[in-house]
């Protein structure tokens, strides 16, 4: 494992029972992603414990890791919780930044919930995965939650891609319906993650359009932007020029391992100011980080 620049992990799951935890309703994920999951190898075997987790991300030398939560209680009967993510955050020190969770289908109690997390908890965001919630991106239920990160002053993470759960639709995450949000919402702060595939040339034209609007990588391999054919080349392409401020790099460890990520994008035909950004500052501008 070889030091290197400071970096943002954008997203990241810990090895501990109350935050590793997953439902059945993502089952096929396993499918999906058993080849990659096989291939953190010996980066996985080394950090499946919480102190080989937290060896990593020293060695590595992150900057920041964010870990979320999320509130699924009323399609799934599942939960990672605030409480959990911040106490998780808060012995680790501030390496560790939170993000909350939220139940749409809560109605007033979503908003509680969220103001309570980041006044209270100290947590940073919000995650909102709509397909898990059975909403689009621009659902009314979802309304109030935007209007209350603005009022926090913090950003939402959404689902913006195809998801590979077979129980819900996937038509939940497709980006045009975060351009309806951006129309109403315009200052909130959206990181869109996973970026848009199939759909990926309509999120750059979302984020064209709204200057708010950052583009997650995770939990796609970084190599593939560069691949022929994959859908995923106009990321390499607007993000290295227009959209230059506006990408950010996660792992969604234990999907991909962490230092295989970064080295693949760091070999990518980017301009080196760009892979910086890529991996720390744009991260960093939107969380608000000095």
């Amino acid at each position: 494992m070889t030091a290197r620049a400071p970096f943002i992990d954008f997203s990241s799951r810990p090895p501990t029972p109350e935050i590793a935890k997953t439902g059945p309703h993502l089952a096929n994920y396993r499918r999906v992603y058993q080849s990659s999951e096989r291939a953190a190898g010996a980066e996985k075997q080394a950090s499946e414990s919480l102190p080989g987790y937290l060896a990593m991300y020293e060695g590595l030398g992150a900057r920041h890791v964010v870990v979320k939560a999320r509130d699924l209680e009323t399609t799934f009967g599942f939960r990672i919780r605030n409480e959990d993510v911040a106490e998780f955050c808060r012995q680790r020190g501030p390496r560790y930044i939170g993000f909350a969770g939220a139940d749409p289908n809560k109605g007033m109690t979503a908003l509680r919930d969220l103001e309570y997390a980041v006044k209270e908890l100290g947590l940073r965001g919000l995650n909102l995965q709509c397909f898990e919630h059975k909403l689009r991106i621009n659902d009314p239920k979802m309304y109030p939650l935007y209007a209350k990160c603005i009022e926090l002053g913090v950003p939402v993470n959404v689902h913006c891609s195809v998801n590979f759960s077979t129980a819900t639709s996937m038509d939940y995450g497709h980006p045009r319906f975060l351009d309806d949000v951006m129309i109403h919402f315009p200052e909130l702060r959206v990181c869109a993650a996973p970026p848009g595939w199939p759909w990926v040339q309509e999120l750059v034209a979302v984020a064209w359009r709204h200057a708010n609007v950052w583009i997650g990588l995770a939990p796609v391999r970084p190599k593939y932007l560069a691949v022929a054919n994959s859908g995923y080349e106009p990321l390499l392409q607007y993000g290295n020029t227009i959209l230059q401020d506006r990408m950010i790099f996660g792992s969604s460890y234990p999907l991909l391992p962490v230092e295989r990520s970064i080295v693949e994008i760091e070999a990518l035909p980017l301009k080196e100011s760009v892979k910086r950004k890529w991996l720390h500052d744009n991260a960093a501008r939107l969380l608000g980080l000095d």
